[in-house]
C-alpha cells in the first residue's frame, strides 16, 4: 500500500473517530439537560416561575427541610442561609405542617438574617406543596409593627403627660379649701393652679395641632407666602419671653423671598423654634434669625447661644414627647410637641430640617422649603 493511501485512512479513521465522540458528547449533553428539567411530579408546573414574581418572601422545601428554591424576599429578609432555613421557629412550623398536614399560619419576631441584632415582623404562612414539597410564605409586617408601637407609646405618653397637670390640679383645689383663712396661701395656690392650666391647655392645644397636621389634605388651599413677614410674625409672638431673659433676637438675611404654603402653620413653625431657643438659652444672649435663598431653596435658620444638644440625642429631638432634659422641660412647661410639630408642618410644606448642635455653644435649626418661583412647576412635596 502506498503512501497516499495510508494518509487517507488515516484521516478518514480520524474523522470517523471525532464524529463518534463529538456524537456521544451531543448525546450525553441532551440527556443532562433532559435531565435537569426534569420536574418532579409532585411540583405543580410553574413554581419556579411563581416564586421569583411574588413580594412575599417565598421558599420551597423538601422532604429533608432543605430549600430547593427560595425567593429574592426570602434572601433579603435572611430567612435562608446555606440551603436551609435560619431560624428555628420557621422549621418548628415546617415540621407541624409536614406531620400534621395541615396549613399553619403565625405572626413571629424574627433575628433578620444569622449575624445581626435587628428584627423583622413577619406573617408566615406554610402548607403542602404536591406530595413531596412545602410552600412557606412570608409578608413583611415590620412596618406595620413600628407603626402599632408608635401608637401605643403616643397613647401612653399623652397619658401620661396629662396626669401629671391633672393631678396636680386636683391636689390644689383639695388644698384650697383647708387654706381659705390664710389669703397668702390660696393666692399661692391660685398661681400654681393658673400656672397647671395654662400647661394643660397648651398640651391639648399641640397635641390637637399635631393630629390635624398628620391630615391628608392639611395643605389643599396653599397661598403664596411672604417669607419676611413670617419671620417678623414669628420674633414678634415671642417678644415677652425674649424681653423676660433680657435676650437679643437679631434678623437678616435675604429679603422677599416667597414660599407655597399655609402662611399660619409657617409663622407656627418658626415660633416653635424661636420659643425653644429662648427656653434653653441663658439670660442675656442673642438668638439669630437668617433667611438664605440659594438654588430655588429658602432657608430660614434660628441661632442661639444656649446649651446645646447631646450628639445621642440629635436624631430624636424631633420625635413626640422627647426632652433632652427631662427635669429643665418640666420646669420651663415644655410638652415635648413643639419640635415633632415644626417638623410636620415643613415635611407637609415639601421641605425638610436640619439640626446641629454642640455643648455648651448652642444650636442652629435650619428650615429648608422649596422657594415659590421654583415650586410652581412641580406638586408641593415633591421638592428635595
Amino acid at each position: 500500500m502506498d503512501s497516499g493511501l495510508l494518509v487517507l485512512l488515516s484521516v478518514a479513521l480520524g474523522l470517523a473517530v471525532g464524529t463518534v465522540f463529538v456524537f456521544v458528547l451531543f448525546a450525553a449533553s441532551r440527556r443532562g439537560d433532559h435531565a435537569a428539567t426534569i420536574i418532579d411530579p409532585s411540583v405543580p408546573d410553574g413554581v419556579d416561575q411563581v416564586i421569583d414574581a411574588i413580594d412575599s418572601a417565598g421558599v420551597v422545601l423538601d422532604a429533608s427541610n432543605n430549600v430547593v428554591k427560595a425567593s429574592p424576599a426570602a434572601l433579603a429578609f435572611g430567612l435562608v442561609w446555606n440551603q436551609g432555613l435560619v431560624h428555628p421557629e420557621l422549621v418548628a412550623m415546617v415540621d407541624s405542617v409536614r406531620r400534621t398536614g395541615v396549613p399553619a399560619s403565625k405572626e413571629l419576631s424574627l433575628a433578620r438574617g444569622p449575624f445581626g441584632e435587628a428584627t423583622i415582623h413577619l406573617s408566615v404562612r406554610v402548607a403542602r406543596l404536591g406530595t413531596r414539597y412545602l410552600l412557606l410564605l412570608a409578608d413583611d409586617r415590620t412596618e406595620a409593627h413600628r407603626l402599632e408601637e408608635v401608637r401605643r407609646d403616643f397613647i401612653a405618653n399623652i397619658s401620661h403627660e396629662l396626669k401629671t397637670p391633672i393631678g396636680a390640679i386636683s391636689l390644689l383645689a383639695e388644698a384650697l379649701e383647708p387654706a381659705s383663712d390664710d389669703p397668702e396661701q390660696v393666692r399661692r395656690f391660685a398661681k400654681r393652679l393658673e400656672t397647671e392650666a395654662v400647661r394643660l391647655g397648651r398640651i391639648t392645644r399641640e397635641i390637637i395641632e399635631l393630629s390635624r397636621l398628620q391630615a391628608a389634605d392639611v395643605l389643599t388651599d396653599a397661598e403664596l407666602v411672604d417669607v419676611d413677614h413670617v419671620v417678623t410674625s414669628a420674633i414678634d409672638q415671642n417678644h415677652v419671653q425674649v424681653d423676660a431673659k433680657r435676650m437679643v433676637i437679631v434678623g437678616g438675611g435675604d429679603r422677599g423671598a416667597e414660599v407655597y404654603g399655609d402662611e399660619g402653620l409657617l409663622i407656627l413653625a418658626l415660633h416653635n423654634l424661636i420659643a425653644n431657643a429662648v427656653q434653653y438659652s441663658p439670660e442675656g444672649t442673642r438668638i439669630g434669625v437668617g433667611v438664605r435663598v440659594h438654588e430655588g431653596i429658602v432657608e430660614i435658620a434660628v441661632t442661639d447661644q444656649g446649651v446645646g444638644i447631646p450628639e445621642e440625642d440629635l436624631g430624636r429631638v424631633f420625635e413626640r414627647f422627647f426632652r433632652v432634659d427631662q427635669a429643665r422641660s418640666r420646669n420651663t412647661g415644655g410638652t415635648g410637641l413643639g419640635l415633632s410639630i415644626v417638623k410636620h408642618i415643613v415635611e407637609n410644606h415639601g421641605g425638610d430640617i436640619r439640626v446641629w448642635s454642640q455643648i455648651a455653644h448652642g444650636s442652629t435649626f435650619t428650615i429648608r422649603l422649596p422657594e415659590a418661583s421654583h415650586a410652581a412647576a412641580t406638586p408641593l412635596g415633591e421638592q428635595q
